[in-house]
């Protein structure tokens, strides 16, 4: 679980990147930026539903804060 979840981030921080280098190179004249953005949103929806799912069938416990 913990390797899904660190290559879910690594993910989320690779659209990210391109969505800036798509903003660089194109100065918004195509809309590869948005579909980058949209993909991010989507992963870190998809990993946030994951968290919950997990949580909820007993495969991750919460360890509180210490």
């Amino acid at each position: 679980m913990k390797i899904f979840v660190a290559v879910a981030f690594i993910l989320i921080i690779a659209s990210l990147a391109s969505a800036l280098v798509f903003l660089m190179r194109d100065k918004g004249k195509s809309n590869r930026t948005v579909k980058a953005l949209a993909f991010r949103v989507g992963f870190s929806v998809a990993l946030f539903a994951l968290i919950l799912i997990a949580h909820q069938l007993g495969w991750i416990q919460p360890t509180g804060i210490r």
